[in-house]
């Protein structure tokens, strides 16, 4: 019978693998708990690795189990955690890519952690209107100052390992091969005989009266509308005025609280809602998108400004173009005007502003879009008008080109067949203000591609 792990010399390396992001579903972590305990029986296994597969470490727990109402089955991740945390053997977590939410916290109940310089690092449950409920909350203030610890947590924001590079989180953080690296670490490990670090046993980086200030400036800046920032605040102010195992309980009581939540369970649905949206049964997922190098945008009014701005902000270069010259100066000051206030409100560097200005190019004829690769028109909500837009770039637009409709009503079939091509026609409709609105409508014509939607 085969080993739960792969053995490289007195090294056990469990690799995680559920694919696209090892999500910690109940399946691997029964796999790493096998792992574990295998190696924790072999007497010729003297410290363990566990390494993401692909270019992941772990995105996470699978929020599917959350929505099952049953219950979470054995071994749940604070016990899988728990038992990583309590081997006889050190176990260190080899962090590249993606390690976010579970993973993070499993990666917090290892002896010891090495990660590439540019993984990224999350506790994203904030954003389902949840919180860590596997230790996090606990564990990681232990680690890192407890401004740091509550912000990561409050924020839910991805930052690179190598942020912490003046922390305890990461004990090395290395460029190149990490799986070489991350054997080469256990072997010093076990060479040197380090005592075992203990997340759970570690004295709390900050002080109580430090944390303490950092808590009320935090509470105040929170919306009360929105509960979970506000419970996670809570769980980490536990981990100040209680023993470890009394937090551990503070931070489960809330996560079930929350998990309940009306919030919790609109934001869970958002998110699955997001992404069943982008599988559709006849575009295979093999689909090659087309490459989108220069956009165009076709009226400077409200709409077509924050169209344009969306791809500026994404680092594309825009065309912009109107009728008269006073309406696409209006635009152009318009876009101009929302990066000044944003510099002034602290939101975006005055260099980083001016970088987005210089992807800007106005223009006032549709022979300017001849090289745009996406070409999108945002004019007055007139059938007649978009055709005749639509005619008008069939005869300048390059082939293979994409052309959108920002319509909200009209027919996209109509107007692709107002064209020659009209596999290359389909619908965005941007919702206002749109380089704000995280929402867009993909609208399908008839005879749009595959690879049109996939792009």
């Amino acid at each position: 019978m085969s080993k739960p792990y792969d053995q490289h010399g007195n090294i056990a390396v469990i690799a995680l693998h559920n694919p696209p992001v090892n999500g910690l579903s109940h399946e691997l972590r029964t796999q790493i708990l096998a792992g574990q305990r295998a190696a924790e029986a072999d007497p010729n296994i003297e410290a363990l690795v566990l390494i993401g597969s692909g270019r992941v470490f772990s995105g996470g727990a699978d929020i599917r189990e959350f929505n099952t109402g049953k219950g979470l089955a054995e071994p749940t991740l604070p016990t899988l955690i728990h038992i990583v945390e309590s081997s006889v053997k050190p176990v260190i977590a080899a962090i590249g890519g993606v390690c976010m939410g579970g993973g993070l916290e499993l990666a917090l109940g290892c002896h010891y952690r090495i990660a590439l310089a540019d993984a990224l690092i999350a506790l994203p449950e904030v954003k389902l209107g949840l919180l860590p409920g596997a230790g996090g909350t606990q564990r990681l203030p232990r680690l890192i100052p407890g401004e740091m610890a509550l912000n990561l947590i409050v924020s839910g924001e991805a930052l690179p390992a190598r942020k912490f590079q003046k922390t305890s989180l990461f004990d090395a953080i290395v460029e190149g091969e990490l799986f070489e690296a991350a054997l080469a670490f256990a072997e010093r490990i076990v060479h040197d005989q380090r005592p075992f670090r203990r997340t759970r046993e570690l004295p709390l980086v900050s002080t109580p009266e430090d944390f303490s200030q950092i808590r009320e400036t935090t509470l105040g800046a929170l919306s009360p509308h929105y509960p979970a920032p506000i419970k996670c605040v809570e769980a980490v102010s536990a981990a100040f005025t209680s023993s470890f195992e009394e937090g551990i309980k503070v931070e489960q009581d809330l996560f079930q609280e929350l998990v309940v939540s009306d919030v919790s369970k609109a934001l869970r649905h958002a998110f699955f809602g997001e992404r069943a949206a982008t599988k559709l049964t006849d575009v295979p997922e093999t689909t090659q998108p087309r490459d989108i190098r220069r956009v165009g945008v076709i009226g400077a009014g409200t709409m077509g400004s924050g169209i344009a701005m969306n791809f500026l902000n994404a680092g594309i270069p825009v065309t912009l173009i109107e009728q008269q010259q006073d309406a696409l100066d209006r635009g152009v000051t318009t876009i101009r005007n929302n990066y000044q206030s944003s510099v002034k409100k602290g939101k975006l560097k005055p260099e980083d502003a001016e970088r987005r200005l210089a992807l800007l190019t106005p223009g006032l004829a549709y022979e300017d879009l001849k090289d745009a690769d996406l070409i999108i028109e945002a004019v007055f909500e007139n059938l007649d008008v978009k055709k005749q837009v639509f005619q008008s770039l069939d005869q300048i637009a390059k082939p293979g080109a994409i052309l959108a409709s920002n319509t909200s009503t009209l027919d996209i079939n109509i107007i692709a067949a107002s064209t020659r091509r009209p596999a290359d026609v389909l619908g965005l409709h941007f919702f206002s203000p749109a380089n704000i609105m995280k929402l867009l409508e993909v609208v399908r014509g008839d005879k749009t591609a595959p690879d049109v939607l996939a792009t």
